[in-house]
């Protein structure tokens, strides 16, 4: 038997009873091939060498021990923008989570009847959901000018495709029972979608915005590269200098705050789920 027929062809067993019962050959040799032939072809498109990789992958230690010691007395720069990067998030998440609630709704097939409305705002979600953060705040800064504005659209704007997208989903496989039962009493639309399916899709929309906070605030941090404030603007301004040491009171300072927010984060979600 050649090795083609030992990997994809289906396999025939014999039973006590004389049965025959034939099972299909796993996909599992056919889909590790292809993932290694795709590895392979985006290795050699990109460029990538894993020998200069092994060859050059001691300078990340040679800059990550200049961050250590960090400067300590960097400190009192960095607060401002710490905390714009928290506005930022905690502002921009806000807005795109209430955004997202009417929007995604208009996605639900199960609520709205309409294929041409659904398909519509979903593809309308789809689009929004391609543009990366980094571009949307390129692009605000172009509008709104430099500054934390731009990052908070590009925030919101993120929060909105994010959130949205989860949300519809979850209230496409909510329990209709109680929606019918109220809409058969003759209740309007807008006030069964309130006690029937809200109730049951807002603890795990809640918990969704909070997780994608938790994501804001990194992202947040490199917005400054294009001018939307924040951190990212002295990050890339003390990286450009070769500061080290002031990058890593930057960076010891933007892990605590995520580590402090991620856990309280996590414990609302807890109490919410």
């Amino acid at each position: 038997m050649s090795l083609y027929d030992r990997l994809f062809k289906p396999v025939t067993y014999t039973l006590g009873d004389g049965h025959q019962v034939t099972q299909k050959r796993s996909r599992l040799p056919l889909v590790l091939i292809l993932l290694v032939v795709a590895t392979i072809v985006s290795g050699e498109v990109t460029g990538f060498s894993f020998s200069t990789l092994v060859r050059r992958i001691g300078y990340f230690f040679v800059i990550l021990r200049d961050m250590f010691p960090p400067d300590w007395a960097y400190m009192p720069r960095v607060w401002q923008p710490l905390m714009d990067t928290i506005k930022m998030s905690l502002l921009g998440s806000f807005i795109g989570a209430l955004l997202c609630i009417p929007f995604s709704v208009l996605c639900a097939s199960n609520l709205i009847h309409s294929r041409f409305v659904t398909a519509f705002f979903k593809l309308f979600y789809s689009v929004v959901r391609t543009l990366p953060t980094l571009v949307i705040a390129l692009i605000a800064t172009y509008i709104f000018g430099l500054g934390t504005f731009a990052g908070t659209v590009a925030i919101a704007v993120f929060t909105f495709a994010y959130c949205g997208k989860i949300l519809y989903e979850q209230i496409e496989t909510a329990d209709m029972g109680s929606y019918e039962a109220l809409e058969a009493l003759g209740m309007g639309r807008l006030s069964t979608i309130r006690y029937a399916i809200w109730p049951q899709v807002f603890p795990q929309f809640i918990s969704t915005v909070l997780f994608c906070f938790e994501g804001n605030v990194r992202y947040a941090s490199i917005l400054g590269y294009v001018g939307a404030g924040g951190l990212g603007l002295i990050l890339n301004e003390r990286i450009g200098w070769m500061e080290y040491a002031r990058v890593g009171m930057i960076l010891i300072a933007l892990f605590i705050t995520v580590v402090i927010i991620e856990t309280v984060s996590s414990y609302l979600r807890s109490k919410l789920i």
